[in-house]
């Protein structure tokens, strides 16, 4: 099963992961904001990743780490 990690902290919650995730479970965070003040980005159902790594490609500040 793949893991997704985020460094929610440099996260400006863009969203372009989201839009990345062909399995829709890359969603921005409505119950926290992190240090920089926007949603970070968060995995709902980590064990509906595949590992594709859609997410981490598209990301342009690199927060998105996934293991395989």
């Amino acid at each position: 099963m793949a893991k997704v990690t985020f460094n929610e902290d440099r996260c400006k919650g863009c969203g372009l992961c989201v839009g990345a995730c062909p399995k829709k479970i890359v969603t921005m965070a409505t119950d926290r904001i992190n240090a920089k003040g926007f949603h970070p980005a968060t995995v709902i159902e980590m064990d509906k990743c595949i590992g594709c790594a859609f997410c981490a490609t598209m990301c342009p500040d690199v927060v998105i780490e996934v293991e395989r």
